[in-house]
């Protein structure tokens, strides 16, 4: 009888709802929801405080240049550092520059803004669910499932632009529904501001919502094209982007280049491509059951609590239409609206995450009603594994939270180079290239990281001097070295003990896109024919660490 009432009460607990909820109804669920948003992200930022020489992957990217914000003279003139900084959106660069004038440093910023992105989509997010189902223990659910979803991902944890969307896309969908106009202006602006492709979404279903009111859907598309016009004006200095037929004869755009987008599966293309694909890689399990919803809705005499869905859930329906059209139109013009997933699998995510948390409430409830009616404990049993499968699958999953931190032990290598001018220059085909701008604060002549094969002016530099450097490198003649020292300007050469193996070559296969560079250097090492650069490692190294050598250019070229 204990258990029945503990049951009971938990029920009516979860499940208390009436047309206007109080703050006692929603207090408990709300900070519940709020502490595992809090506690997903402390484990998050455990792994990111680790050690002194931890960045978030993509975070890399972003972060490097905006160290200049502290430190005006680092990455002057730099080709890296400016695309970058061109194609970074003006608002998310402009948060970080705030915070840098109070001292807080950018790779410190990274690994705190995820914390509080967490917090306002946790909050948005709830109160959204609550418009649509004021149910505040499915509110609950839905919280639930979306944070779980969002950190076995890294897109929220890189603190990168992508991971505004979900925060201003919930708080523009929550506004939209209560008709707050002037709040629907400003999320625009944030839209333009953090993340560009966010705005196509927004309007889209501005469109499809308020095709009755011109004046505000007039005057909504005006401030997005210009709030959008400094980002595309800055981007376009290194344009033009590739056009479709560049594209699909660019190697660096198939699988192993740098980017892959082509497939020659076209299942694979269009079904699970990362960057092309219509189905989206979402966990945890229980987030599928979203695909229940609309056979709930249809079955609603079964399921009494379905009776309290608002009919502004079609909002859900409406953010597909949009998403699906933007995603065909993105494949239609490759690569001008970016890859097509940019508007499919984040928009997703919240209407599986929201269909599915309303669902499980309503599977919830049936099953305590049955086991209260029937007193069968398949109900009760079947109930409490759904609660646990939730809870605890994430934890048990063993890749929760999905971080993507990276962290190196080349700290000598960095506190060496953060001695040396702050416009030394440095080449290397080893990984340690995608870090050392991070944490050495200093320019690199190419990376991985930073080879991005979409604007034709920043790329083409990009990709001679990827050939540069392995012509150079792999050469048996050192006067290539000279050569590529002089033109660049490079002040050191970073190799690692196994650099002059075939090996070591041909197990970078981003590298393959660098053609003739590339076969050329492979059929010297295979034919046993020595580097010059590696005669002259032992006698050039300023550094030797257990897997690196760092040579002086001006040795090699006194050489």
């Amino acid at each position: 009888m204990n258990l029945y009432k503990n049951i009971t009460t938990l029920k009516d607990t979860l499940y208390t709802s009436t047309e206007k909820l109080s703050w006692k109804q929603i207090a408990f669920p709300l900070i519940l929801s709020i502490g595992f948003s809090l506690f997903y992200s402390f484990l998050a930022l455990q792994k990111g405080l680790r050690t002194a020489y931890v960045a978030q992957d993509d975070a890399r990217e972003y972060v490097f240049w905006m160290q200049k914000f502290i430190d005006p003279e680092l990455f002057q003139q730099d080709l890296i550092g400016d695309y970058f900084q061109s194609i970074t959106p003006w608002g998310y660069a402009s948060l970080y520059k705030i915070m840098a004038y109070f001292g807080v440093e950018p790779l410190l910023l990274s690994k705190i803004i995820p914390t509080f992105l967490g917090l306002i989509i946790t909050i948005y997010c709830f109160y959204l669910c609550i418009k649509i189902f004021p149910v505040p223990g499915a509110a609950f659910l839905v919280t639930l499932i979306l944070n779980q979803s969002l950190w076995f991902k890294s897109d929220l944890v890189s603190a990168t632009p992508k991971s505004f969307f979900t925060p201003i896309f919930l708080a523009f969908i929550y506004y939209l529904i209560t008709d707050s106009w002037l709040n629907l202006c400003l999320l625009i602006i944030l839209a333009g501001l953090f993340y560009p492709p966010l705005i196509f979404i927004c309007l889209g279903i501005l469109l499809i919502r308020l095709r009755h009111h011109y004046l505000w859907v007039m005057t909504i598309t005006g401030l997005a094209l210009l709030v959008m016009l400094p980002y595309i004006l800055s981007s376009a200095q290194f344009g033009p982007v590739v056009t479709a037929t560049q594209a699909f004869a660019m190697p660096e755009l198939w699988p192993g280049g740098r980017h892959p987008f082509f497939h020659p599966n076209p299942l694979r293309f269009w079904l699970i491509g990362q960057h092309s694909g219509i189905l989206p890689p979402l966990m945890p399990p229980l987030i599928w059951l979203g695909l229940f919803f609309p056979l709930l809705k249809r079955k609603f005499h079964k399921f009494p609590l379905m009776n309290l869905v608002n009919p502004q859930v079609k909002i859900l329906t409406q953010i597909i239409i949009v998403s699906l059209t933007l995603f065909f139109t993105a494949h239609t013009v490759i690569l001008k609206l970016f890859f097509p997933t940019r508007y499919t699998i984040h928009t997703f995510r919240i209407v599986m995450a929201i269909a599915a948390g309303m669902t499980l409430a309503v599977i919830l409830d049936w099953l305590l009603r049955q086991y209260r009616q029937k007193h069968q404990f398949w109900q009760l049993g079947l109930a409490i594994t759904l609660i646990s499968v939730l809870l605890l699958y994430p934890h048990l999953s063993g890749r929760f939270p999905t971080t993507d931190y990276r962290a190196s032990t080349a700290s000598a290598l960095y506190e060496y180079l953060q001695q040396q001018p702050k416009d030394s220059l440095i080449a290397t085909l080893s990984d340690e290239a995608d870090n050392i701008p991070t944490f050495a604060r200093r320019p690199i002549l190419v990376g991985r990281e930073y080879a991005l094969p979409f604007h034709l002016s920043y790329y083409t530099q990009i990709r001679q001097r990827a050939r540069d450097l392995i012509q150079a490198q792999y050469s048996p003649d050192l006067t290539s070295a000279k050569q590529l020292i002089q033109k660049y300007g490079i002040d050191f050469w970073l190799v690692e003990t196994t650099s002059f193996q075939v090996e070591y070559l041909t197990s970078k296969t981003w590298l393959k896109s660098f053609q003739p560079a590339f076969t050329a250097s492979v059929n010297n090492l295979s034919s046993e024919k020595t580097p010059a650069l590696a005669t002259v490692t032992k006698a050039c190294a300023v550094l030797e660490t257990a897997n690196f050598l760092l040579l002086k250019s001006e040795c090699i070229i006194n050489w």
